[in-house]
């Protein structure tokens, strides 16, 4: 009779190990059939909530892959060095012909600049609204929108706006070229535009944009004193390489003359930067250089004692900084992910089991109740 077993009609087999193939037979985590499992609403909203929390952890994970760690370091830079290119985009409130532009380095050269960069008739107000804040604004790219084009033809716009390390070197290979002027449209020109790329010594060295007579001591006429007017727009000024979109300190700037007699000086410290994708040393990095640069302004209204105009003033730091993009392999890439969405489902795995339990135990109390023993106080107990 087996205690009268055979009455349940219990399936045994139900409980034994799945019938099946080969693999059926080797599995080391034998399941249940699919009658004895019992499917409940806080397992399926615990299964919603981890698949929602995978999906972010996943694409948190690519993203930060994508991205690669940046590694910022110093060093002494190698080498010995010998040119320092500038690129200029700058318009100054005073006629092109009024206009003396030099350079006087550590070196002892006089640079006559004003020879070898672009210098183009302009009006002020193209350039600056009433408010005197700067008018034109740059592209996706980092190009200066004028709405004239551009002034060199080639198959690669110029720009650099990206702001992940392997972009910028990616595109760094490109040739930029510098905005045209915008056109006068029959008005009077009272600016100047001065742009292009100078090449220098690199030693410390004095840019400086004075008026025709006075500066150096140079044959031909004075220029009056009421013409001067060294009110200017800064939309470019960086060394090295010309990189649009890197963002430099004078870019965009505005400063104006209260006075015709005015000096405006700027102290710049430079130093060399390289970026680059994969370590310097290891094999198949790619880098380019350029330069970045601290700058303090000083400006001031001076006697007719003292020369105006505007005054940049460099110095070249001996330090290299180096900022390495580096991002892990495929394969390392694929167990970090693998690692994150295991840690969130066994994490789910145990939050819905420690729920599931909360659950059960309040569902006891609240099906108890409270309850009184036979030989409580209350009413209808005995006593001798």
């Amino acid at each position: 009779m087996m205690n009268g077993y055979e009455k349940h009609e219990l399936d045994e087999d139900a409980f034994g190990p799945k019938s099946g193939g080969i693999v059926a037979a080797f599995d080391a985590f034998p399941k249940a059939k699919p009658q004895y499992i019992e499917h409940t609403a806080g397992g399926g909203k615990w299964t919603v909530a981890m698949s929602i929390i995978s999906v972010i952890l996943l694409w948190s994970e690519v993203g930060r892959w994508w991205r690669g760690t940046e590694m910022h370091t110093f060093e002494v830079e190698k080498g010995v060095s010998h040119e320092l290119d500038i690129n200029l985009d700058i318009v100054v409130k005073m006629k092109c012909d009024d206009l003396h532009i030099n350079v006087q380095d550590a070196a002892g050269d006089r640079i006559l600049a004003a020879s070898k960069l672009n210098r183009d008739p302009t009006v002020w107000t193209h350039w600056v609204d009433l408010k005197g804040m700067h008018r034109l604004n740059r592209d996706k790219q980092g190009r200066l929108i004028t709405g004239e084009g551009y002034t060199t033809a080639g198959e690669h716009d110029e720009g650099f706006g990206e702001e992940h390390i392997h972009d910028i070197v990616a595109l760094g290979k490109k040739k930029a070229r510098w905005g045209k002027t915008p056109r006068l449209w029959g008005a009077t020109p009272d600016s100047c535009r001065i742009y292009g790329t100078l090449e220098l010594n690199k030693v410390q060295g004095d840019f400086h944009i004075t008026a025709r007579g006075h500066g150096y001591m140079e044959f031909g006429e004075h220029l009056d004193h009421s013409a001067f007017n060294f009110s200017h727009i800064i939309s470019e000024l960086s060394f090295g390489p010309f990189l649009p979109s890197l963002v430099n300190p004078l870019d965009q700037t505005v400063n104006t003359a209260p006075a015709n007699f005015h000096k405006f000086q700027y102290f710049m410290s430079i130093v060399p930067t390289a970026y680059s994708v994969g370590h310097p040393d290891e094999r198949g990095s790619v880098s380019i250089r350029t330069n970045q640069y601290a700058v303090t302004e000083q400006s001031q209204e001076i006697n007719d004692r003292v020369i105006p105009g505007i005054f940049f003033k460099y110095d070249i730091e001996p330090i290299l900084l180096n900022i390495v993009e580096s991002r892990d392999s495929l394969f390392v890439f694929l167990i970090k992910v693998i690692n994150v969405l295991s840690g969130a489902l066994v994490a789910g795995h145990w939050g819905f089991r420690l729920s599931d339990w909360v659950n059960e135990v309040w569902g006891r109390r609240r099906r108890s109740g409270p309850s009184q023993g036979m030989l409580g106080g209350g009413k209808g107990s005995f006593s001798d």
